[in-house]
């Protein structure tokens, strides 16, 4: 017999009394239980209705034999002042006349942005006033977020744990086109394309640097935040930063003239604590085992996804998306460009040595998930438009096992990639009404669910937008999108949308992230 449903909309002050008290059942631990009583009681309520308050009651009574309860949940991370332990970040632009940014938090476990007593109209995270956010960098691990706002320039910490703002990141230069901070919180990276400098701001030893290197417009960090990579638009070079070690900053204290020969530029000049370098070929050593030689030639790098044992980087050549030759993976050893003094060491290979995998689908952003890779791209069409395509690259032994189509997308443009449940892969794209779909009068959209089991598409329509943030609310078989400004929630098991009523947003949505991830893989854009 099918369990009958409560109708929120015919009984809505029952409806939120019993969800409030599944709410303070399941911040106790005590989720089956809860469920069971709740499904219980929603039978009872349809039977008879008058009777639902002795049915409250008694639950009341279950609640209060559960015990004192406790103030952390998963992994022993600290229950918020909201009590919710599914909830999904979102990065508001213009939310209304007085405010340029905001960002509020739903429950991702009803998807509703307020709660069910209405004693808080709206779930929001307190203290931010960042203008125009744009990314979420989400590290559930920690507790934090770090949120970028393209209208100031202002990076600011979101401490989950208590639903409030964890303090604002000084001293970047100018705006940023791409920036990370690392897990520990010790250093921040930031490209900035307008001022033509990388900035590192070192919170460990102090101090701010900023690096020139005109045309840098994007970074990639590895997993352990201790090696940095720096992108050149239109280049065919690859850059990276390190801190010099104490003898190489006693034996190059003499300012440009006697840096380490492969240094682009080191800052401060006459006591350099960081430099930039190329990468080069290990051609020639200098006095303090620094290699230079030839600069390494790639083919418009766009981005570097690592390997899981972080021992290599997999540098994204963009190729003919990004007006260059043709698209592919090069193989990088990260010894030599880690930062942490004394324990860089090893040499780059010489040009002729990096090993290259061709994919012939176009890459300009991969995940790596053990020893598989997911690069995608937009492929060069006969006809001189471009259309989206997926590469499964096996990294045992580092050849393309498959290639399929998905959602058109802009050439070299930022895409979205996340992991979720039901072995999904979603990809979210922009400018997806500017491909080879669009101009032929074929069905389109920015969403792709690839099963990684079955190896199938699900292209999700109709268009709605740019698609410029997802969200993996793992366990719960769903999917947050941010898509042409609004908010979207999809099933993962069979690509379905749920209703999104009550998550919708006034204003522009455009980042999404799940707090209570368990990794903070759970990320889309670094």
């Amino acid at each position: 017999m099918r369990e009958p449903v409560l109708d929120r909309a015919v009984f809505p002050s029952e409806y939120a009394a019993i969800a409030l008290i599944l709410h303070t059942l399941r911040a106790r631990a005590q989720l089956s239980r809860a469920h069971r009583a709740f499904h219980d009681l929603r039978y009872e309520i349809l039977k008879k209705r008058s009777l639902w308050l002795s049915a409250a009651g008694a639950l009341v009574v279950a609640f209060a034999l559960a015990g004192c309860g406790t103030t952390t949940y998963f992994a022993g991370r600290t229950l918020p002042p909201s009590q919710l332990q599914n909830r999904v970040l979102i990065a508001i632009q213009n939310p209304s006349a007085f405010s340029k940014g905001s960002l509020q938090f739903v429950d991702a476990y009803y998807d509703i942005r307020f709660s069910y007593d209405q004693k808080i109209p709206l779930y929001q995270i307190s203290g931010y006033s960042g203008a125009l956010p744009v990314t979420i960098q989400n590290m559930p691990e920690e507790q934090v977020g770090a949120v970028y706002g393209s209208g100031d320039g202002s990076m600011t910490m979101i401490d989950y744990s208590k639903e409030a703002t964890g303090g604002s990141q000084s001293g970047l230069n100018g705006a940023s086109s791409s920036i990370f901070v690392t897990r520990n919180g010790g250093y921040v990276f930031a490209a900035s394309q307008t001022a033509h400098v990388l900035t590192i701001l070192d919170k460990v030893a102090g101090g701010n640097y900023a690096l020139s290197l005109p045309g840098i417009y994007r970074i990639s960090v590895n997993p352990g935040g201790s090696m940095v990579l720096a992108f050149v638009q239109n280049s065919d070079y690859v850059y990276y930063a390190r801190k010099l070690t104490t003898q190489e900053t006693l034996a190059y204290s003499g300012g440009s003239g006697t840096w380490p020969r492969a240094a682009m530029d080191c800052e401060p000049l006459n006591a350099p604590g960081w430099c930039l370098f190329q990468a080069q070929s290990p051609d020639n050593v200098d006095n303090t085992g620094n290699s230079y030689g030839t600069p390494l030639v790639f083919d418009r790098p766009i981005k570097a996804v690592f390997s899981t044992d972080g021992g290599t980087a997999y540098v994204l050549n963009c190729g003919q998306e990004c007006g260059g030759a043709a698209s592919s993976i090069s193989l990088m050893p990260v010894a030599p460009m880690i930062y942490l003094p004394g324990q860089h060491s090893g040499t780059l290979p010489t040009n002729s040595a990096i090993q290259k995998i061709a994919i012939p689908g176009g890459a300009s952003n991969a995940l790596v998930t053990d020893s598989t890779m997911y690069v995608v791209g937009q492929q060069l069409q006969p006809d001189g438009l471009f259309t989206g395509n997926l590469s499964v690259v096996n990294l045992a032994n580092d050849t393309v096992s498959s290639s399929t189509g998905i959602s058109d997308g802009a050439p070299g443009a930022p895409s979205r990639m996340i992991e979720a449940d039901d072995n999904t892969l979603w990809i979210g794209m922009t400018k997806c009404n500017n491909g080879e779909r669009y101009v032929k009068g074929l069905p389109y959209g920015c969403l792709t669910m690839y099963n990684t089991q079955t190896n199938s598409v699900t292209m999700l329509e109709p268009y709605l937008g740019d698609l410029t943030g997802i969200a993996a609310v793992t366990g719960l078989h769903k999917v947050y999108v941010a898509q042409g400004g609004q908010v979207y929630i999809y099933n993962t098991r069979n690509g379905s949308s749920i209703n999104n009523q009550y998550v919708t947003v006034t204003g522009t949505a455009y980042d999404v992230a799940y707090m209570d991830a368990h990794t903070d893989s759970n990320n889309t854009v670094y």
